[in-house]
């Protein structure tokens, strides 16, 4: 892709905070719950993890059984790691798309397009029924060809996603373009079933919500490890601990003291910039009245959206691992952000002058099928849910009912799923997991770049592993 004037991205950044948009709101951002401390606790659930899973997990244990005592266990506050700092895209699919559903599980991708259905209606319900003010609306997502190899690629999904009953459009150039203006554009394909949220405050409110239902919630307490008891677990913390019947983890990319979880997930950054709010003439000038989500066709892909106070996010491309599995704040500004604002101008020249208000980064869990893994342990007493890589917003409620399904030992249809009953491949240990990730990543840039895959590309692709941006 080409890129825009090293002058231009300089000016563009030159005001940026190294913050999160969605989190970066004080007057938004609610008061905060104490940390849990002493150790006479008792629950009859202990949800470890305060982000989307953990939530869902709380608020449908409440919805199944009033009675039930549950408590939230949140490492710092609610909101600040994935589940607050992603683009706010709230996408049907459980299975990272139905190209990857239909690749994983040939035989069940009808049930898991009607569970995903299923989940995204009872998310919008959910939002409704308990008031949250989220933003939550469905303008669709735009899927756009760059160059003519995506025409392409674009085709080959409109045709998939006909054959399998989703109620997408084929749009020439002159249509993509009517629609969102850019230089860029040579095609591209409308889903209408994709939404958009604002994620702070739907990690927020559903907190809230939760709340409201009698659950009890902890930040800024980390959960350091677990003890069995006869009838119980011990969830130790630093300040103290609970005990707790069943035990349901949610902790993303953040493994804590589940080990296995290393075996299954590998952090990657994500890279995200936000706009200041775009002027009159400016959106004029762009176009985008259906407000919908973007994203391109590429192996290495953006994902974009106005907000409704007419900001743009701008985001994804570059997935950055940092050997061997490290997660620290300090990767959280990069140059990638450079090279985001350099295709973002790249893409809408006619925005050129814009100011970039906030860059910041994120912590994806990704799988090697790029799907969750669910799965117990403790004797059954503990259930987990994570691994959602990056398509996450909508079906951690999913996950999360998974986790309730499989703690209780409920034998139901969602615990039948061959996605549930069967874990993705491991990654191999370092150093061959770090290496593995690299060339990975040259040879998708080297498939963008030529439309070739590799056959480095074609051995994961036989032993369903992937990487993704």
């Amino acid at each position: 892709m080409p890129s825009s004037a090293p002058a231009a991205v300089r000016a563009a950044l030159a005001d940026a905070v190294p913050d999160v948009y969605w989190t970066d709101r004080p007057a938004l951002r609610p008061t905060p719950r104490p940390a849990l401390t002493g150790s006479g606790h008792r629950a009859d659930l202990v949800v470890v993890g305060g982000g989307f899973t953990g939530l869902w997990a709380a608020i449908q244990a409440k919805e199944d059984d009033p009675t039930r005592d549950v408590v939230v266990l949140e490492r710092g506050r609610l909101g600040v790691a994935a589940s607050g700092r992603n683009g706010g895209f709230v996408s049907p699919s459980l299975t990272h798309g139905l190209a990857q559903g239909l690749a994983c599980w040939p035989d069940e991708v009808g049930t898991l397009e009607r569970l995903g259905a299923e989940n995204f209606a009872g998310l919008v319900e959910s939002v409704k029924t308990y008031g949250i003010d989220a933003d939550l609306h469905v303008p669709g997502e735009l899927t756009m060809a760059l160059d003519e190899r995506q025409v392409g690629t674009v085709r080959e999904a409109y045709d998939l996603h006909r054959a399998h009953g989703v109620p997408v459009s084929l749009l020439d150039a002159g249509e993509a373009r009517a629609r969102v203006d850019s230089p860029r554009y040579l095609g591209g394909m409308l889903d209408p079933t994709v939404g958009l949220v604002d994620p702070a405050r739907l990690v927020w409110g559903l907190a809230a919500a939760a709340e409201g239902l009698g659950v009890r919630i902890h930040e800024d307490t980390a959960v350091t490890g677990f003890d069995e008891e006869t009838s119980r677990v011990r969830v130790r913390t630093e300040w103290g601990s609970v005990r707790g019947r069943r035990v349901v983890v949610g902790t993303g990319a953040f493994r804590g003291v589940l080990k296995r979880l290393a075996w299954y997930t590998l952090p990657v950054y994500d890279h995200v910039l936000m706009t200041e709010p775009l002027t009159a003439e400016q959106l004029a000038s762009v176009g985008w009245e259906g407000r919908e989500g973007l994203t391109d066709a590429g192996n290495q892909f953006h994902y974009y959206r106005r907000t409704l106070d007419d900001r743009v996010l701008f985001g994804g491309y570059d997935a950055n691992y940092h050997f061997p599995g490290r997660i620290d704040a300090r990767y959280e500004q990069s140059a990638s952000h450079d090279l985001l604002a350099a295709h973002f101008l790249a893409i809408f020249p006619q925005l050129e002058g814009i100011r970039i208000t906030h860059r910041w980064a994120g912590v994806i869990d990704t799988t090697s099928r790029f799907t969750p893994v669910f799965g117990t342990a403790l004797a059954g007493r503990l259930a987990y849910a994570v691994g959602y890589t990056g398509l996450g917003v909508a079906s951690t409620r999913f996950g999360a009912r998974v986790a309730l399904d499989l703690v209780d030992r409920r034998d139901t249809e969602v615990t039948r799923l061959g996605m549930v009953r069967r874990k993705p491949l491991p990654f191999p240990p370092e150093p061959l997991r770090g290496l593995g990730v690299k060339v990975t990543r040259a040879s998708l840039a080297a498939e963008d770049r030529t439309g070739r895959r590799n056959l480095w590309l074609k051995a994961m692709d036989a032993v369903g592993i992937g990487f993704d941006s």
